[in-house]
This record gives C-alpha cells, structure tokens and sequence, in this order.
C-alpha cells in the first residue's frame, strides 16, 4: 500500500477506536476480539520499509521502543476502561479521564520517538505506526476480555467506581 492509504487507515481506525471508546460499549468476549489487531499488524508487517535499509539497528531499536510504547499504552488504556456488569450479565465498558491521558501521553511518546528517528536520520514509514496502532488495540482488547471473563459478577457493582453494594447482597462462590 502507499503511504497515503496507510495513514488513512491509521486516522480512519484511531478516530473510529477514540470516538468509540467514549461510548458505553458491551464486551462480547465470545467475538474475535483479535480480528482487527491481526489484520493490521499483517498489513504492516507486508510493508517493505518497516525497516531503513541503510539505518536497520538503529531503526530495529526505534521500531522496539514504539512498539514497547504501544504494548504501555495498550495495557494502561484497558486499565483505566471502567467495566460493569449490568443485572443482564452483560458486562460494559467506556472510557474515562484517565484514558484520556493515556492517549496523550502516548501519543506524545510517539511524536517523540519520530523525532528520535529524525534526528538519527532514519527514513520512517506508516508501517511502524500502524503496527503499533495493531499492539495497543491487541493488548487493550485482550486485557479488557479477560477482565470481564475474571469479573465476580456479584462483586462487579461494588468495585465500578463509585458504586456501592452492601455485602450482604455479594454472592459467594461455593
């Protein structure tokens, strides 16, 4: 792909992912959670210039930093998601502040890391990003599966911030 078509992919899913992330969501952690991570990542690994040709460890050790960043900013994301369960047995997610800032503060070491990568010199693609992009949305996925699998579905109301549940009304496992 062009680069061009790879940074409209890149907006066009960050945006999507962002906006989205706001929203009250169910977690259905039957789907294929993995799905758009993976088809992101295959794209990008096709690429031919993930990798300067002239610069490879340099590049190899920046690419690694970005890709630490997003694995960081993939596992805080998801963390700072509030999860619920609704009396349904639905459990659901949204956003909060502190996502807020996970996504500035990795952007930021992202904008960063491309400087970095300027300054060495190093010819960057879009491939690099949206690999990235793939990690976080992969980690912040698998992450907030296994926290609703994980959820005591009675004990869920009580630790969503700000909800209180008298423990009398706690199911305990037998």
């Amino acid at each position: 792909m062009s680069g061009l078509v790879d940074a409209l992919v890149i907006v066009a899913v960050a945006a999507l992912v962002i906006v989205r992330q706001f929203r009250a969501s169910r977690i259905d952690t039957d789907r294929r959670w993995w799905l758009l991570p993976g088809i992101l990542a295959v794209i990008a690994l096709r690429e031919p210039d993930l990798l300067d040709a002239r610069h490879h460890t340099q590049s190899a050790l920046v690419l690694g930093a970005a890709l630490l960043v997003a694995l960081a900013m993939g596992a805080a994301w998801a963390w700072t998601t509030r999860i619920w369960v609704e009396p349904d047995g639905s459990v659901w997610s949204k956003g909060t502040r502190a996502s807020v800032g996970v996504w500035g503060a990795g952007i930021g070491l992202r904008v960063g890391l491309l400087g970095v990568g300027a300054l060495l010199g190093l010819h960057q693609d879009s491939a690099a990003l949206m690999l990235g992009l793939a990690a976080t949305l992969l980690v912040r996925s698998g992450i907030l599966i296994w926290r609703a699998q994980s959820l005591n579905r009675a004990l869920v109301h009580a630790t969503a911030y700000g909800d209180h549940v008298p423990r009398s009304s706690w199911k305990e496992r037998v």
